[in-house]
């Protein structure tokens, strides 16, 4: 073979191997980026994975912990709660205790508004910022006390007393008397002609209801006959009306009157003619504040007009009024009346202006410090029409309270709340010195001056032996007396977990 067809062969051989060589790496270039592609896909898949991973953890954890939060926020209102019975049941013996003071400043003795300083007296118990207020307020250090105080979790607590406002279930007693003071504190309360705008539209059931068509239909769902009330102002006396209607199943409302006392507040919004607007003005003006509230359906009767709102206390006045009053019929005598009553409360906290149901028909006429006061802003003495009746009908003292705790514990990104609600009637109830010498009398421990079995003791003529026939085995007529006897906190008659 000559060397030109060895050069032509070796030519061609590296001409194929340079082409293998292209076509090799042109192959290679085409599946170049697979491998991190796949890495990515699987960097993908995990990412997701571990992205559901965290939040399915994270959303248990914060669950847990929100769960956990709400059980110690709820303890910590129950405690507040427990802890404002204790205060209210306190107030005799504080009282007696102030006494003598009361006694040298030449006045009498009255009822120590305890409850309204019950965030601060109870801020002892309460976490740091509300023991920083008692430290405050007593000028003590709680640091030298034990016990004190609540880790992690805190309180809020408002009480306001359901003797302040007109108790619109005193209609259920009865008796014709609570029917015709109940309808005409009503009827006085909503009769002001700023309020004639509200009267003059449709009710929420598409309606129209005027004053006295509102009045009847709240005393007729609580009064027991079947009568239809009269509401009728500067009466005192009940009035014959025809039968009470079939107005609910008239407007296809699936429902009559109950004839009963109301069980909630939110039972008046099924009374007739109870739109919203009459409730934001009457029932609650401002939600979650009792202390706003004009009415209650769970006071003892008469009215505290020490503590009373002032438009309460505007109501109060004219029921009884003779009539003309300039304060009753005067708008502008009204306000000024309502401005001056808001005025002093908020100025002498704690001190009632009325020590007695006697010195509110003494100062409403003008008479005393706070009469004078009265007359020093141009409003005139208010004539009673019958102050014995009128008496009868204010108090100044107050025996139902309603309690509003809000438990909370705080996080470094939320705030966890627990309310508790409840109403206590405190009627009956025995300070707590007494009632802990009672339970010791029952279990027949006698301390100093206290005789087993007697009054302060067990009930007397019981036999703790003896097993009355209707009793379960075991029990004793005693016990049973134990039972029943008046809680020291109070009974309550409410309770609500929000």
């Amino acid at each position: 073979m000559s060397a030109d067809s060895r050069q032509v062969i070796d030519g061609s051989a590296r001409a194929h191997g340079a082409l293998k060589r292209y076509r090799l790496r042109k192959r290679r270039s085409k599946e170049r980026g697979v491998a991190l592609i796949m890495v990515m896909g699987a960097l993908a898949v995990l990412t997701v994975m571990l992205t559901e991973f965290q939040t399915e953890s994270t959303a248990d954890l914060s669950s847990a912990l929100s769960h956990r939060d709400s059980i110690r926020a709820e303890y910590a209102a129950k405690s507040g709660l427990n802890l404002s019975r204790l205060l209210l049941a306190s107030e005799p013996t504080i009282r007696k205790a102030a006494a003598p003071i009361f006694l040298l400043m030449g006045g009498r003795s009255f009822q120590i508004p305890v409850w309204e300083f019950a965030d601060l007296v109870l801020g002892a118990f309460n976490d740091q910022a509300g023991g920083k207020r008692f430290e405050n307020l007593a000028n003590v250090r709680l640091e030298d006390g034990e016990n004190l105080g609540l880790d992690g979790a805190g309180f809020d607590v408002k009480i306001v007393d359901e003797d302040s406002k007109i108790n619109v279930n005193l209609p259920a007693k009865a008796d014709a008397f609570s029917q015709v003071r109940t309808g005409t504190a009503i009827a006085t309360l909503i009769s002001g002609i700023q309020y004639d705008p509200l009267f003059e539209n449709r009710d929420a059931d598409g309606q129209f209801t005027d004053r006295q068509a509102l009045c009847s239909a709240i005393i007729d769902w609580t009064d027991p006959d079947q009568q239809a009330a009269v509401c009728q102002l500067g009466s005192d006396t009940a009035q014959t009306a025809a039968p009470e209607d079939s107005f609910y199943q008239q407007i296809g409302m699936p429902y009559v009157r109950k004839n009963a006392a109301f069980d909630s507040l939110d039972e008046l919004r099924l009374v007739r003619g109870m739109s919203e607007d009459i409730w934001a003005n009457f029932v609650e003006p401002e939600p979650g504040d009792a202390e706003k509230r004009p009415i209650t359906i769970w006071g003892s009767g008469p009215v505290n007009v020490n503590t009373a709102n002032a438009q309460t206390l505007w109501a109060l006045s004219c029921q009884y009024a003779v009539e003309n009053t300039p304060m009753c019929s005067d708008p502008e005598e009204a306000i000024r009346f309502i401005s001056l009553v808001s005025l002093l409360k908020g100025f002498i906290r704690g001190v009632p202006i009325f020590n007695s149901p006697k010195a509110f028909i003494n100062v409403m006429g003008g008479k005393g410090m706070f009469g004078q006061v009265f007359a020093s802003v141009g409003l005139q003495p208010v004539q009673f029409k019958s102050p014995n009746e009128t008496m009868k009908a204010v108090s100044a003292e107050s025996t139902v309270f309603n309690i509003a705790v809000t438990g909370y514990v705080k996080g470094p990104r939320r705030e966890t709340n627990v309310r508790v609600r409840a109403v206590v009637d405190m009627r009956g109830a025995p300070e707590p010195p007494q009632a802990v010498t009672d339970a010791l009398g029952a279990l027949g421990i006698a301390l100093p001056g206290a005789t087993p079995g007697s009054e302060t003791g067990a009930a007397e003529g019981n036999n703790p032996g003896a097993t009355p026939a209707n009793l379960p085995e075991g029990a004793t007529d005693s016990a049973l007396a134990n039972y029943f006897k008046p809680d020291p906190a109070g009974r309550i008659v409410y309770y609500r977990l929000e």
